[in-house]
């Protein structure tokens, strides 16, 4: 009877650890199982085309990143030298994301037919009012001046009559603009004497007062139009796009480069002396020391979602008024601010 009861025990021992063992995870699957959750998820490739001078700038951080794989994304830069360039990236699907001037991207939409959206707002003015002298401490004191300049036709012309206009001066009557078609013709005037005030913007700012000490920045035209605009609009001049089919299909990937983004835009305006040297290193302005002395004058800034349309509505107003061709023959509709409503 007592070996009777210690053979049910002992079966029932056997079965327990029996169901223990059917209980347990097979080792083998177990470790693939482990094995196949540890894997990274495969970061989603973005084709992105850069534009030399101030716009770059903010992407340099972002570049380094990628270049060290610390990124959400896998970005593929190309640097191109014009804003033209991008036109036929974007519109032939050869990139996902550029940084034109935020009245191409506006004609672009137009281009496109509504395949580009703007992501975020990345660069304010860059034009400067530049004196060889010591004469000009507000706009009203151009009057009767000769202003040398580039961007006959284009966005410079634009916003420089509009704050002559809005501080009572007759762009035609009231000064001489004299118009040269290459920044580097203006640096070469500004510096042998020719041209005493000129509008310029950078990184030739820094460059031609490297040249010639003398000269003066006597008017900064972001806080000039600030001035007149009443808090409605912003000079709002550099942007990241996306196109609209890239941009839909891959939310995560783009709000991961908008976070990014605004990092690599922080981080440029905060360490300037190592922002300064990825800009020679990627090819963004040629020389880091140029690079240091422009970037607090670049206007790095990031604005997206409704605060971006609101303030960029109104300067294409400006420019739609002038030129309605500058913006694309027409101002784009909401649909083409990306997370604004």
């Amino acid at each position: 009877m007592k070996a009777r009861r210690i053979s049910a025990l002992l079966a029932a021992a056997f079965l327990s650890l029996a169901i223990l063992a059917g209980c347990s995870p097979d080792k083998s699957e177990s470790s693939a199982t482990s094995d196949s959750t540890s894997k990274p998820a495969e970061k989603t490739k973005i084709n992105v085309a850069v534009i030399k001078g101030p716009s770059g700038i903010g992407m340099v951080n972002l570049m380094e990143a990628n270049a060290n794989g610390t990124t959400s994304n896998k970005y593929d830069f190309t640097v191109v030298s014009s804003p033209d360039e991008i036109v036929s990236k974007i519109s032939s699907g050869a990139v996902d994301l550029a940084t034109p001037p935020t009245n191409m991207a506006s004609a672009l939409y137009k281009k496109t037919g509504g395949n580009v959206q703007m992501l975020a707002a990345s660069t304010k003015g860059v034009l400067y009012i530049l004196e060889n002298g010591n004469t000009v401490k507000k706009v009203s004191d151009l009057k009767g001046k000769t202003i040398y300049a580039t961007g006959q036709g284009a966005n410079p012309e634009f916003v420089l009559n509009y704050i002559l206009t809005k501080n009572g001066l007759d762009p035609k009557k009231d000064v001489n603009i004299e118009f040269r078609t290459e920044n580097d013709e203006l640096s070469a005037l500004l510096a042998n004497g020719t041209a005493k005030i000129a509008l310029v913007p950078e990184p030739i700012v820094t460059a031609v007062k490297a040249k010639k000490p003398e000269l003066q920045v006597a008017l900064n035209m972001t806080n000039e139009w600030d001035a007149v605009s009443g808090g409605e609009s912003q000079l709002l001049m550099g942007c990241v796009i996306g196109r609209k089919e890239f941009v839909s299909q891959n939310p995560d990937a783009i709000e991961a480069f908008l976070a990014e983004y605004k990092t690599s835009i922080e981080k440029a305006t905060s360490n300037i002396d190592a922002s300064a040297s990825l800009c020679e290193t990627y090819e963004i302005i040629p020389k880091a020391a140029v690079a240091k002395a422009a970037i607090p004058r670049s206007g790095l800034t990031y604005i997206d979602g409704n605060d971006m349309m609101k303030q960029i509505k109104g300067y294409f107003e400006v420019l739609f008024a002038a030129e309605p061709k500058s913006v694309g023959g027409a101002l784009p509709d909401d649909a083409f601010y990306y997370n604004a409503k």
